[in-house]
């Protein structure tokens, strides 16, 4: 790669099952020096289907192939749109995340995705990071404090990514590189949109609650959230981090309650697993920059306003693009992979010094 910032494609599909995000950020691996175009590939029915059989299997497990097969379909035809692009940032699917167990587990194959659009790819980002101790996730803080710097601000901050998994990072700008000490604390801090997913999907075969206006006719039942938070997760010190279907319990807890307070409730969950994460902030940080999807349920975004004292907000308020920022920051975490710079560390993951995960895999 040539010195300098260079135009870095990233591409995500998260736990949500939604589809394939992509996008352009210029960066030199340390600094943002601007975004570029980006677009969206939506997974129709059917993928979406597999993709959920496939979850929780791992390498030759029966639904794999079928689901690597999707992936790298929906991949290829929309990173194909891009022009005038220096290298790829491939994330793949996560089906399934035990770090401390069998390991963790993305689809997709980086060297055939290399071969078809003619560019360097970098993938695999999380393997290197479980291999060497640490949790594989979250993995985008060094980009969360990148963006803290690149919208200038002075005073600590926290990111909050609403996906299918929540997940926190709170940046100190004022500490020049990320892996240094005191830069970032990360960790994921519950479900978020994944089990009201599941719960529409199941019920009333539908995507998601739009604008949460299930949740909103519906009720929190306090003994469910109770129970939900007594999981011993929640007392856990971070780093940490979960898999999509870490919390199997909460399905029956909201069995017999209607839709709308079974909705209501998973929605007050995932806002409950956000406060309790938010006290594991080393200082309380200036405003809370929520991006994913969840940004988009008042429902739950009015339930972290009230409960919390610093102002929460969408990214675009200063000025970002909260349905990008993931795929932005595997661009950015390619470039820094390309150059041998740590794309994660102790205070992120909690491995044993800071690494950098990733495969490069050339046209």
């Amino acid at each position: 790669m040539q010195k300098g910032p260079v135009r870095a494609l990233g591409a995500m599909s998260g736990t949500s099952l939604d589809g394939v995000d992509a996008a352009v950020v210029v960066t030199d691996g340390v600094e943002i020096h601007g975004f570029g175009e980006s677009d969206y590939r939506v997974y129709s029915e059917e993928e979406r289907t597999v993709l959920h059989r496939a979850l929780g299997q791992w390498p030759n497990d029966p639904d794999v192939a079928a689901a690597r097969d999707v992936v790298m379909r929906a991949h290829e035809a929309l990173l194909a749109k891009f022009r005038d692009v220096d290298i790829v940032g491939f994330h793949g699917q996560t089906l399934a995340h035990d770090p401390r167990g069998r390991g963790t587990h993305q689809v997709g194959d980086g060297d055939l995705l290399a071969a078809t659009l003619g560019l360097p790819v970098v993938w695999d980002f999380r393997s290197a990071d479980v291999e060497m101790g640490g949790e594989g996730a979250p993995l985008v803080p060094f980009f969360h404090h990148a963006c803290a710097r690149y919208i200038g601000a002075t005073e600590p901050v926290a990111f909050l990514n609403l996906g299918g998994v929540g997940n926190l990072t709170w940046v100190d700008p004022r500490v020049e590189r990320a892996e240094a000490e005191g830069a970032v604390l990360a960790f994921d801090t519950g479900p978020a949109n994944a089990p009201v997913n599941d719960l529409l999907r199941d019920r009333r075969g539908l995507d998601y609650d739009e604008d949460g206006k299930l949740a909103m006719t519906g009720k929190v039942e306090t003994g469910a959230l109770e129970l939900f938070l007594d999981d011993p997760y929640f007392s856990r010190m971070p780093p940490k981090s979960l898999d999509r279907n870490a919390f199997p319990e909460m399905m029956s807890l909201v069995r017999e309650l209607s839709d709308a307070d079974a909705a209501a409730t998973l929605t007050g969950m995932a806002a409950a697993s956000v406060l309790r994460g938010m006290e594991h902030c080393p200082e309380s940080p200036a405003q809370l920059l929520v991006c994913g999807g969840g940004r988009k349920n008042p429902v739950l975004m009015e339930m972290l306003r009230v409960a919390l004292d610093c102002p929460v907000q969408p990214v675009e308020e200063v000025g970002l693009d909260g349905d990008m920022l993931e795929a932005q920051a595997f661009g950015y975490l390619a470039v820094r992979v390309a150059r041998g710079l740590p794309t994660s560390g102790p205070s992120t993951t909690g491995v044993r010094m800071a690494v950098g995960g990733g495969q490069v895999s050339r046209p």
